[in-house]
């Protein structure tokens, strides 16, 4: 049954992250620490109530692509990749799985990672009904980032340091470190062509300045990011649907 198959990924994925608790609590330790010591730079030894909000919403929407990767890439080394064979349930199922359980411990430890500089920064972020579908359709962009990630860490060995190098390039130019309005024009429209970046854009706006969602969608944020949307989940479908193809045939 493939509810029986995505329970056990599920269960057999939480259990594997709970046995190895450590390297969620020195992620945990670095990106606080990195997030609130770039701050302090750009504060110029200050922490910057103007910029510490919109920044801390856009830092928390990375973490689940470093959990399922790391976890598909152990599998292949380990030669188990194939074992997919054996389930008669469609491929994508296991994935899902996969991806359901790192995305439930990148928000717990996207969330312990905002409440510290919350509470040591006295941040403040406001709650507006206008910006759950915004949030919504970020967590879609972020979780269809997450298996295109996957779906490239099928085929290549060098995986470890195209995540690294695309994920640094998502957090500089996302609104993690500076809010997209001070950046020049021509970095603005190239940030938003990255995962994420519309959807922190219209969820700040959102929420910091008070627009309607009727304000947001004729702005151009939220059309755009539905599009950016539908386009990054179709891309990645497909291209895990080839991969993994791929990578059973080479197992």
């Amino acid at each position: 049954m493939p509810a029986d198959v995505l329970r056990a990924e599920i269960g057999k994925g939480l259990r594997v992250q709970l046995a190895h608790p450590i390297g969620h609590v020195v992620t945990l330790l670095i990106s606080t620490v990195m997030y609130l010591g770039l701050q302090f730079v750009l504060g110029q030894g200050e922490l910057r109530q103007d910029l510490l909000p919109p920044t801390l919403v856009a830092i928390g929407v990375q973490y689940a692509g470093l959990v399922m990767v790391a976890d598909l890439i152990e599998e292949k080394r380990a030669g188990t990749f194939a074992q997919s064979r054996m389930s008669p349930a469609p491929p994508w199922l296991p994935m899902l799985g996969r991806l359901i359980t790192a995305s439930l411990f990148g928000l717990a430890v996207a969330a312990v990672a905002a409440l510290v500089p919350m509470l040591l920064a006295r941040i403040a972020v406001p709650l507006r009904w206008a910006a759950l579908l915004p949030a919504v359709l970020l967590m879609i962009n972020a979780l269809a980032f997450t298996f295109l990630l996957a779906a490239l860490a099928l085929v290549s060995p060098m995986i470890g340091a195209l995540q690294s190098l695309f994920t640094s390039l998502v957090l500089l130019l996302n609104g993690s470190f500076l809010p997209l309005n001070l950046y020049p024009d021509w970095l603005a429209a190239t940030a938003r062509l990255l995962p994420t970046t519309l959807g922190v854009e219209a969820l700040t706006q959102t929420l910091f300045e008070d627009r309607t969602l009727a304000e947001v969608w004729a702005g151009g944020a939220l059309p755009w990011l539905l599009a950016h949307t539908l386009a990054l989940v179709a891309v990645a479908g497909l291209l895990f649907a080839r991969n993994h193809r791929r990578a059973l045939e080479s197992s």
